[in-house]
C-alpha cells in the first residue's frame, strides 16, 4: 500500500456546511467543510445506490446521502442505519489555508491505475 497525500484546493474553494467532488487516481472523492471548520473526505459514492455523496446535505459531521436519506459519519464513515456497509473515509488536512487529502491504494489499485 501506498499514501499520496494530494493537494486539493483552497479551504475558500469548499463553502462552509456543503461537500465538493473530486477525482482522484480514478476516484470519486467528497470532501466536506463542516460548519465548526472541520474539513473531512470520504468515497463520493454511497455504498447503497451509488448517489453522489458530494451533493448530499451536511448535518453535522455525518453526510447524508441525497438518493435515499442514509447518513453516513464523514471521519469514521459508519452509517446510522444497521447492516448498512460503510463508506471509506480519507484523512484530509488544510494548511496555510490549502486543502490536502490522502489517499491510500492498494498493489492491486496501483496496478489498474
Amino acid at each position: 500500500m501506498t499514501a499520496t497525500r494530494i493537494p486539493l484546493c483552497t479551504l475558500d474553494d469548499i463553502p462552509t456546511g456543503l461537500g465538493r467532488a473530486f477525482e482522484i487516481s480514478g476516484r470519486l472523492i467528497a470532501v466536506f467543510r463542516a460548519r465548526d471548520g472541520k474539513v473531512f473526505a470520504v468515497d463520493g459514492r454511497c455504498p447503497h445506490k451509488g448517489g453522489p455523496l458530494a451533493d448530499g446535505m451536511l448535518i453535522g459531521e455525518q453526510v447524508v446521502c441525497p438518493l435515499h436519506a442514509f447518513r453516513f459519519h464523514g471521519t469514521s464513515g459508519e452509517c446510522e442505519q444497521p447492516g448498512v456497509c460503510s463508506i471509506a473515509t480519507h484523512p484530509a488536512e488544510v494548511r496555510d489555508g490549502e486543502v490536502f487529502v490522502t489517499i491510500t491504494q492498494t498493489l492491486r489499485e496501483e496496478a489498474v491505475a
